[in-house]
């Protein structure tokens, strides 16, 4: 056994309690309190640790997945192997190409990377070539006010007043839009994510409805998401970029519509694809017209994952940032988000560890 044989992988749910300064969003029928993702814990032979994160919407049964699935697979194998990751996405193929599975792979992937920056002794951002950029501009992403003016209206003045210079809301409505752009006034960029709200045949008069409020772009227009044609023909109907990524179904899908340069802006999620799919995504932007705008509604291994990622390609972009008040604010000391900005880490791998609340469980449930 070598010392870079992985001889644990650990999942250790990250359920965040946060507040948006209103009452808690529905999600599934159900008010939504918690921000849920799950840290993935990568040690090998030596004693290094690598840190990943993955989507996770019921803990327990993404536990399950990396207990019999990702860990018995893992473990054992040498962390630097090439065909390791590329090896187990064609192994566990038949459990779905979107879902848990894929999301727990997304997790060890990032974890898989910070082991091998950290081995290096180099910033992640050198394994992706090196980065163009020392700082990255960060914007405020709302949760969604259901269109409620003094609630937009006061949440954005707040962002705005913390330094954050860009808005995204998550709205359907433009009497949502045009509460915020009174708000912020006329130079602020506005990004409008509506979560796939329309059917093709519907999103067209929606977006022409929103435009006298200048949207910076429009995300996820459309059910289902990686619908091509539908967002192609939409793209030559409305003035403004279409953004489309964090639910497409795999990556394959997304390099597709960069080929076909079916949107402006495609957003992979990295806990959702893992960072090796995400950066050739961004790789295969670069002298298109379309550019890799990372999603990043998370906190932990994987905003890092991503800023490096934004660090270091071609484009530059923004990094998303929920805005809520968390209980506990990953990497508030080490990598802190100030006056909107946030510096790119030079330190081994990812460029901090998750603090020892997070990596002991104590917001595991």
């Amino acid at each position: 056994m070598s010392a870079n044989t992985i001889v644990s992988v650990t999942c250790i749910p990250m359920r965040l309690p946060f507040h948006h300064w209103s009452k808690p969003p529905l999600f599934a029928g159900r008010p939504r309190d918690k921000l849920d993702s799950a840290l993935v814990r990568v040690e090998t032979e030596d004693g290094t640790v690598g840190w990943g994160e993955s989507y996770c919407v019921e803990p327990r049964a993404l536990a399950a997945v990396f207990e019999t699935l990702i860990a018995p697979l893992a473990c054992g194998r040498n962390a630097d192997d090439p065909a390791l990751w590329p090896g187990m996405q064609r192994v566990l193929h038949n459990l779905g190409r979107s879902g848990p599975v894929v999301h727990a792979l997304a997790g060890l992937d990032i974890g898989l990377w910070d082991l091998r920056a950290r081995r290096a002794q180099v910033p992640l951002y050198q394994l992706l070539g090196g980065k163009r950029r020392d700082r990255v501009r960060v914007y405020a992403s709302l949760l969604q006010y259901y269109a409620d003016p003094a609630l937009l209206e006061a949440v954005s003045q707040r962002a705005m007043h913390e330094g954050f210079t860009e808005i995204k809301l998550h709205e359907r409505t433009a009497d949502a839009v045009a509460a915020v752009r009174r708000s912020v006034g006329p130079g602020v960029p506005l990004m409008v994510d509506t979560n796939c709200a329309w059917l093709p045949e519907e999103a067209d008069a929606a977006i022409s409805a929103m435009l006298p409020y200048r949207p910076f772009w429009i995300e996820e227009p459309v059910w289902p998401p990686e619908d091509e044609r539908a967002l192609a023909a939409l793209r030559g109907q409305v003035p403004v970029p279409l953004a489309v990524g964090e639910n497409a179904s795999c990556a394959w899908a997304l390099r597709r519509m960069v080929e076909a340069e079916t949107v402006q802006y495609v957003q992979p999620s990295v806990i959702k694809l893992g960072l090796t799919a995400a950066w050739d995504i961004a790789q295969a932007c670069a002298g298109t017209r379309v550019t890799c705008a990372p999603q990043v509604a998370f906190f932990g291994p994987g905003f890092l994952a991503s800023l490096h990622l934004i660090a270091a390609q071609e484009a530059e972009v923004s990094l998303e940032r929920l805005y809520v008040e968390l209980a506990h604010i990953p990497y508030s000391r080490t990598v802190p988000i100030e006056h909107g900005w946030i510096q790119v880490p030079d330190s081994p791998g990812l460029g901090a560890d998750p603090e020892l609340e997070l990596a002991r469980g104590d917001y595991a449930k």
